[in-house]
């Protein structure tokens, strides 16, 4: 036994009896993994002659899963989900910064975190561990500093991402 998931992809055309009035593409992906069996089954207008049924659940069903996941990402730790007020203006603008927080988080992913621990940590992993942080800053006519609490777990991450900051934004440090 090799304890690596194992995956068979197939596609088939299946109706139902009431509900379709014609016959569908079913994508079916068979995978065992150390839990056990994990079936999946994706319904497409595509032709088999377009895509085939491995490629076709990989790069574009697994992709939409992605894409709904960077949603997800934005809508719940970024408070994108509260439009709540009695204007249709202010809800826009919660929505603005919402995602003007999420480009910044991406961004620090991206550029900062890339070598790290944290390159693809959510969103919300990255607010609460590195920048819901205790420290303290001084400013002085020359110079902003800012001292991190002694007991934070992340210091060197921290330095890391400071690190990658300044050797891809020269000009901002």
């Amino acid at each position: 036994m090799s304890r690596q998931a194992s995956r068979v992809y197939k596609d088939f055309f299946y109706r139902t009896l009431n509900s379709w009035t014609a016959g569908r593409r079913v994508i079916a992906k068979a995978e065992h993994i150390e839990k056990g069996a994990n079936p999946r089954f994706i319904v497409t207008s595509l032709k088999s002659e377009d895509r085939d049924a491995k490629s076709l659940y990989e790069q574009d069903y697994c992709a939409r899963g992605e894409r709904e996941n960077r949603i997800k990402e934005q809508q719940l730790p970024l408070f994108a989900d509260r439009t709540s007020t009695e204007t249709m203006r202010a809800n826009q603008r919660r929505l603005w910064f919402s995602f003007v927080a999420y480009i910044l988080l991406s961004e620090l992913r991206r550029v900062a975190l890339c070598s790290t621990e944290f390159a693809r940590a959510p969103c919300s992993t990255i607010r609460t561990k590195l920048l819901k942080i205790g420290a303290q800053a001084r400013v002085s006519v020359r110079r902003v500093s800012i001292a991190l609490a002694s007991g934070y777990p992340y210091q060197e991450v921290f330095r890391l991402a400071f690190k990658n900051i300044r050797n891809a934004y020269p000009l901002l440090c």
